[in-house]
């Protein structure tokens, strides 16, 4: 029923599911509490008072907009989904990390519509994708096969998966993750995002510190009335450099600013200050000793 699902959203018009998802997430944030609280909290905490009171009622929408038009991106063809992609910008990062004859490693946080920046790469080259299996298990298959045609490839978060990651890399190919969501105990540390100790993966960080890798900070801003999307592309603001924790907690700080570009369009909620089983706790701040 799900898959059945699935497949009749994905032959609606994009703008017309865009729609529909805003009417889903004023539904979601009106019957849930939790979810309710731990939106405004996670933006006014990360943006301030003021900021969150100008955004929140977009973010709600954008949120349900997101969820809507993924059956879109992952079910319809791929030259659909390209030809939506209208307005590309900071190519020539791309081009440049190419003449450089070494991998690229793109970040991505969940921010406007994350599942498009790697599709549109993979129209260019090969890419391989981080990913983890969704909690509803009867949706695996077509997020799968979504995410794994043409040139993209799928690594899942495990062993076997960081090792096609490595692999692609010395093969002079693309890997691309969000690293702004919760990995596993003793996968990550504990790092500040926006000003918090959020429980971060540091796969993406060791990946940079690869010989002859360059990174490059990707994410497509959503365009109103389902026009598609503005696929904005750039090296890191500072470069990433120091131990691994040093490079996951610069990636934080990179995330942020490009979350700060279009804060409506972030996904604040998620739960992403939660504590992992098998994680050691936070480390204690003013904040949480008050």
């Amino acid at each position: 029923m799900v898959s059945l699902i699935f497949s009749l959203l994905a032959r609606l018009p994009l703008g017309l599911l865009q729609r529909c998802g805003l009417v889903a997430g004023w539904l979601t944030y009106a019957f849930s509490p939790t979810y309710r609280r731990r939106l405004r909290t996670n933006l006014e905490h990360a943006l301030g008072a003021e900021t969150a009171d100008r955004v929140w009622r977009q973010a709600v929408g954008e949120t349900g907009k997101q969820a809507f038009e993924l059956p879109w991106v992952l079910l319809r063809p791929q030259h659909e989904l390209f030809a939506k992609v209208v307005k590309v910008s900071g190519w020539e990062h791309v081009e440049a990390a190419e003449a450089r004859d070494g991998g690229i490693v793109f970040i991505t946080p969940h921010l406007g519509c994350f599942e498009i920046s790697a599709q549109f790469f993979s129209s260019h080259k090969p890419i391989t994708v981080l990913y983890r299996a969704p909690k509803k298990a009867v949706l695996q298959p077509l997020i799968n096969a979504g995410r794994s045609r043409g040139n993209m490839r799928l690594a899942p978060a495990d062993t076997s998966g960081v090792r096609r990651l490595i692999k692609a890399l010395r093969a002079r190919e693309a890997v691309g993750m969000l690293p702004d969501q919760v990995p596993g105990g003793g996968e990550g540390a504990w790092l500040p995002f926006f000003g918090r100790p959020a429980y971060t993966m540091t796969l993406g960080a060791r990946l940079t510190e690869l010989p002859g890798v360059s990174t490059i900070f990707a994410w497509a801003e959503r365009l109103p009335g389902g026009q598609g999307f503005h696929l904005h592309l750039r090296p890191p603001l500072q470069a990433l450099d120091g131990d691994t924790n040093a490079r996951a907690a610069a990636i934080n700080r990179e995330m942020e600013a490009q979350i700060r570009e279009n804060p409506a369009q972030y996904l604040w909620g998620y739960n992403r200050y939660k504590r992992p089983s098998g994680a050691p706790p936070a480390p204690a701040t003013r904040e949480n000793q008050e």
